[in-house]
């Protein structure tokens, strides 16, 4: 595979010779002496799957002071010991040839590195406190960010401790790494900088406050010199094992280690006093084995508009159990508020927030894996059964919409989404009204289980291409021409309220509908005054001469106001706008809006897909 991925030039024609023997060597060797395939695998090293690549492989805690650099504690801490055993235990066959793949799979991770290596590395100089700590050593990738124990001159104790004769602490700074993968993604990487920064700062705070960390220190290193004296050198067990069950620290790093493999969620309260919050993306946002990439998270939540809704992933009385005792009331609000069939700027004006708080809030929990983002279900929504979904007829899932929705079928259900279907077709105008209200809950259950996917209707504008110009060149100048450029047209970005760093006012979140700015609004209907006239030749400017002429010869353009309503909205015909943000940018109905585009058929095209913003949420390739 190596080979084939080399272009063979006169440079690496060598290389790739080498490499295909190579190969070939390592093929002829997994066959042993009597003829028979072997059950090892060939001769790569197994790559680790998806969710092991966003896997931490250990954490460690370092400190420097007055006695030196040492490791107080790592986990996990038995890695290397079971290695070693099945290491002895492993029959080795004679004819295997020595490969260095196999002797880096053996010492894979952090193993291979003793506590003194580890702390002489880790434990880092006070110049470099307060800085992302990175080092790369082979097959693995230490984050961390070393911290100074800095204690105000003169310190005393206060006239409320009780010792105020305490000493001043030994412990200079300390390092609380993880341990990566080297060839871990970026994105990974800064999620495990972040945590390890933020737990600084709750020993920082702590060791200020009470000494926290000091005492958690002092009886890492007794534990640690009363196995070394009662085991006499033989390493028959780690200390480490007897530091979890008797330290609170200890047992505050091994359920964040754990947590981040498992859930991605962390919550502690280092010395039951603080408590500590964090949120693995990686691990939250899945779509079966691949994970949802943090950057296109955060592109879709920049991306988001006041018509957008939020859809709850977990019921309304769960979620409020999970928030912290002093989670912010307007959260609560937009919990108890929120609904699928509500759109943003109802929700802001429902729960009395400022639509800005709203988006916020919403980002907050679509980070947090506990919403998504959708479009408002009504019913002229398209739908369509995602090509992910698993349609296995006993499926858990199955097993699960029978038990929640008693009489129907998942697989039923979901049949009848093969194709682009509107809700409107299951309507029935002499069904009751508590059927209604069912087949919403079943489309609520379906999209929180990303098993359809949502479609929207966008406009392009394709004139037959004429015989003097070739096809395409009109389109390509328009093309160049950005919407906000054009006479008469507005800028479609939503205000960026959700731009990390840099808060937005709220004078820009305006609830006024857009099209009051676009002058050709204000225009009396019905009329056509040299006004109007010029207005729709500005506004038609932006099109080539062969679109113009192709657009006069359409008999609705005979008509000025479908002229002027059809040169108005231009600009969202060029695919990227779909019908829902024009309905709401230009306070249009839909019935309005498709009474246009069928006047214009000739040279407008409609075509269905998804959403980008959406989208993000339901297929792991965007």
């Amino acid at each position: 595979r190596d080979a084939a991925c080399v272009p063979e030039t006169d440079g690496n024609k060598e290389l790739v010779t080498l490499k295909g023997e190579k190969d070939t060597l390592r093929s002829s060797s997994t066959r042993d002496t009597g003829g028979q395939l072997s059950s090892a695998q060939p001769q790569t090293k197994p790559q680790p799957s998806m969710g092991e690549d966003t896997n931490p492989i250990s954490v460690i805690l370092v400190s420097s002071g007055s006695r030196g650099n040492k490791l107080l504690f790592r986990y996990p801490f038995q890695r290397h010991q079971e290695q070693q055993g099945e290491h002895t235990r492993k029959p080795r066959s004679p004819y295997a040839l020595h490969s260095t793949a196999e002797g880096a799979e053996d010492q894979d991770g952090d193993s291979r590195f003793s506590d003194a290596i580890l702390a002489t590395i880790l434990a880092t100089k006070s110049d470099m406190c307060g800085k992302k700590f990175e080092l790369k050593i082979d097959n693995v990738r230490f984050v961390g960010h070393p911290t100074l124990l800095q204690h105000p001159l003169g310190f005393q104790g206060s006239k409320l401790d009780p010792s105020p004769k305490r000493e001043m602490p030994t412990m200079i700074l300390f390092n609380l790494v993880f341990a990566l993968r080297a060839n871990a993604d970026p994105s990974v990487i800064g999620c495990m900088h972040t945590l390890s920064r933020r737990m600084a700062v709750v020993l920082q705070h702590e060791e200020r406050r009470c000494q926290y960390l000091s005492r958690e220190a002092k009886l890492m290193l007794a534990i640690q010199d009363e196995v070394a004296a009662v085991s006499d050198g033989n390493g028959s067990q780690s200390p480490f094992h007897h530091i979890l069950p008797k330290c609170k620290l200890a047992s505050d790093l091994k359920e964040a280690f754990d947590s981040l493999c498992t859930t991605g969620v962390i919550h502690l309260h280092i010395n039951n006093w603080l408590e500590l919050s964090f949120c693995l993306p990686h691990k939250i946002h899945r779509l079966g084995p691949d994970y949802i990439p943090p950057d296109a998270i955060e592109r879709s939540l920049k991306a988001i508009r006041p018509y957008h809704a939020l859809l709850l992933l977990d019921e309304e009385k769960s979620l409020l159990a999970q928030l912290p005792v002093d989670s912010s009331p307007a959260l609560v609000r937009v919990v108890k508020t929120t609904s699928a069939m509500k759109n943003l700027q109802q929700l802001a004006q429902d729960a009395d927030l400022a639509l800005l708080q709203v988006f916020q809030l919403a980002a907050h929990l679509v980070y947090w894996g506990k919403a998504i983002v959708i479009y408002p279900l009504c019913e002229n929504n398209f739908y369509m059964l995602s090509p992910d979904a698993n349609i296995c007829v006993f499926s858990p899932q199955s097993e699960q919409f029978s038990q929640q929705f008693p009489g129907n079928s998942l697989t039923s259900l979901l049949s009848k989404f093969s194709l682009p279907t509107t809700l409107s077709q299951f309507k029935n105008p002499l069904a009751p009204p508590v059927q209604e209200a069912q087949l919403v809950q079943m489309v609520i259950w379906l999209l929180q289980r990303r098993l359809l996917i949502q479609l929207h209707t966008y406009v392009c504008l394709m004139v037959p291409p004429c015989e003097r110009e070739p096809a395409g060149a009109g389109a390509a100048r328009s093309h160049d021409t950005p919407a906000t450029g054009r006479p008469g047209a507005r800028s479609l970005s939503a205000p960026n309220a959700l731009s990390f760093g840099s808060p937005t006012s709220s004078d820009d979140m305006t609830l006024t509908s857009p099209s009051m700015d676009n002058s050709s609004a204000e225009l009396p209907p019905g009329t056509d005054s040299p006004l109007n006239r010029r207005m729709t030749e500005s506004l038609l400017a932006s099109l080539s001469e062969h679109e113009r002429k192709a657009i006069q010869n359409i008999p609705a353009a005979q008509n000025p106001e479908d002229l002027r309503m059809l040169a108005r909205l231009l600009q969202y015909f060029r695919g990227r706008h779909h019908l829902e943000e024009m309905m709401y940018n230009e306070n249009m109905r839909r019935s309005l809006l498709l009474m246009l585009i069928d006047k214009f058929r000739s040279v407008l095209v409609l075509r269905n897909h998804e959403d980008p913003v959406i989208s993000v949420f339901q297929s792991p390739f965007v």
